[in-house]
This record gives structure tokens, sequence and C-alpha cells, in this order.
């Protein structure tokens, strides 16, 4: 049976009960990683240049296919930014390299399936409260430069 690494254990400890609740089931079928929970504004704003650049004092985007999040942690804040998290990032894990393969869009695809179908059984059987939303159901509100936000392997409180 898979099993999270302490790093796993670690991140999902600090996000809201339902996240922890969900992934703790979704690790008993499926290995995955925890790549995100909690992030501080300054890790937070390092994710946000990413595909940007400054320019008189502001952070224009350069490149949309490198942009990972459209919150610089500070004006706009993730749901990664609160304590607990109300947002994980977690991908399936591979046991060989690379271990995450996020070209892998089936697998992706899949795995959201499982995440999102336990989410929703958990809920209407009152083991969790909240609502899951998956960041790869972003397509039509989250739009950078004509381009949909997606975000795979992102899972949020609603």
């Amino acid at each position: 049976m898979p099993r999270f690494s302490n790093t796993s254990k670690n991140r999902l400890g600090l996000a809201h009960q339902d996240l922890r609740i969900l992934f703790d089931y979704v690790i008993k079928t499926f290995d995955c990683k925890v790549l995100y929970g909690f992030r501080t504004p300054e890790e937070q704003f390092e994710l946000y240049k990413k595909g940007r650049k400054e320019v008189n004092g502001k952070w224009i985007i350069q490149d949309s296919k490198k942009v990972v999040t459209y919150k610089d942690g500070t004006i706009k804040k993730s749901k990664h930014n609160y304590l607990p998290s109300l947002a994980v990032d977690v991908a399936p894990y591979y046991s060989e390299e690379p271990h995450i393969r996020w070209d892998d869009t089936d697998t992706l695809h899949y795995f959201a399936g499982l995440v999102m179908g336990l989410a929703v059984l958990l809920k209407e059987t009152g083991i969790i409260e909240s609502t899951i939303v998956w960041g790869g159901d972003w397509n039509r509100d989250f739009i950078l430069h004509d381009q949909a936000f997606m975000d795979y392997v992102h899972f949020q409180i609603a």
C-alpha cells in the first residue's frame, strides 16, 4: 500500500482538516506526493515571478507558459497562504524517474477523478464538511493571455 513520505506528511499536516482527511483516503489507493500545502507570502511571490519580469516596478507576464500562479501572496492571496492551508498541490508519484510527470495529463485527469470522487463521497457521508474544487476545472475562470490556466495538481476548499 502506498504511503506518504515525511515531507508529504509535513506539508499535508499544515492543511485544512478536510484536505488532510481526503488525502489520507487517497494515499490508500493511489501513490502521490504533496508538493505544496501552506506557503509563506515570500514563497508565493517566488512562484508568482515565474514567467514574469519586473518593468517599472510592476511584474509583467513575459512567458505565459511559465506562469504557475496569478496570486502574489500579499495583495492577492492564494488559498495556500492561509494557515491552515485551504489548498494543496498533490501529484501522482511514480517509483521510477521522473517521479512527477507533468506531461502525463491522462494520469493527472485520472488522479483528479479519484480525488474528486472521494471528496464527494466523504462529504455525502459527513466525514468532511467542505466542497473540494480541482484546479483542472478552471478553464473558464482563470484565463491568462487567452490561455486557460489549468492547475492539474491543485485541490482547494471551495
